[in-house]
């Protein structure tokens, strides 16, 4: 069978604007088919990277492709086939949802299959597209954006803050619809402060800080390899009290119950020591991909 090749490849992709530095020697690749993670606090280079990604930018140094073309140089092969939700949505006001999609889908150049059938399922009604966009909610203008996105049916999809706006019964079928992606082949890359949102769609994760790549990894090999949870109860009913280790594991308390994120290596260790105490019930469990995003970020930033 024939291989078809990462549907990402970044290669120390570096841009700056003047002396200002946005993203330095980036490297990643995501494959065919994958739904990926990208995580970073707001000014760690993410839209910066996207942007070099879809074409918006060129980069300073190093190369960028996207299912095997130059973004910017081969715009015409790319566009057909790629999805984009930016980050900060910006519609004509004086047009309406109907004629958006219709204008961005000849932009796109490419049919649009899927439209009736996303605008039914993100809840836009007939009456909500005949409306301007400019009377739209900031949760409309976001579903708006992911039926553009999503109408021509692309082969790869680049979401930067998708469900920003978005209402819980909303965010369930934009779900739905990467699992859809994920079992038909598409490639995703997702953008997020939402870490529940990425723990739960995507396989592995780039994180960036300061404008550089701290780890590529997947979700569930980040999570084994940073803190467990321990959270441990005291029979005598006393509060907060001296616990050892807790200059290395800082406790967070709640009346009689304290909460620690210790590193795996030092698990049994501080099991050693806090068992020696009044304790009722304790309980150690890995942490979710908040806390290893938080562990990362307290370290230094390496080259990965």
């Amino acid at each position: 069978m024939h291989d078809p090749g990462p549907a990402i490849e970044i290669r120390s992709l570096t841009k700056r604007y003047g002396r200002t530095t946005g993203v330095e020697d980036i490297d990643i690749s995501v494959g065919t088919g994958e739904v990926f993670g990208f995580l970073g606090p707001n000014g760690a280079g993410k839209t910066t990277t996207i942007r070099c990604l879809v074409g918006l930018l060129r980069p300073t140094s190093g190369s960028v492709r996207l299912l095997g073309h130059d973004p910017v140089d081969g715009h015409r092969q790319v566009a057909p086939r790629l999805g984009y939700v930016p980050g900060e949505l910006r519609f004509y006001p004086e047009l309406t949802g109907a004629r958006t999609l219709g204008l961005l889908a000849a932009l796109q150049g490419a049919p649009s299959p899927r439209r009736a059938e996303l605008c039914e399922r993100l809840g836009l009604t007939a009456a909500d597209l005949a409306r301007t966009v400019g009377e739209y909610s900031r949760g409309m203008k976001q579903k708006l954006g992911l039926v553009q996105a999503l109408q021509h049916d692309p082969e790869l999809v680049v979401l930067d803050e998708p469900t920003e706006g978005l209402d819980p019964l909303v965010q369930e079928t934009f779900y739905e619809l990467l699992a859809e992606a994920a079992a038909a082949g598409r490639t995703v890359l997702l953008s997020s402060h939402v870490l529940p949102e990425v723990q739960r769609t995507c396989g592995r994760v780039a994180i960036v800080r300061q404008g550089r790549l701290v780890t590529v990894q997947s979700v569930a090999e980040l999570r084994r390899a940073r803190a467990r949870r321990v959270r441990l109860a005291f029979a005598d009913g006393q509060g907060e009290r001296p616990l050892p280790g807790a200059d290395r594991w800082p406790p967070r308390w709640t009346g009689n119950r304290a909460e620690l994120l210790v590193p795996p290596d030092e698990v049994v260790d501080a099991l050693r020591g806090l068992l020696a105490l009044p304790v009722a019930d304790l309980t150690v469990e890995e942490a979710g991909l908040d806390e290893a995003f938080l562990d990362l970020y307290r370290s230094p930033v390496e080259k990965t």
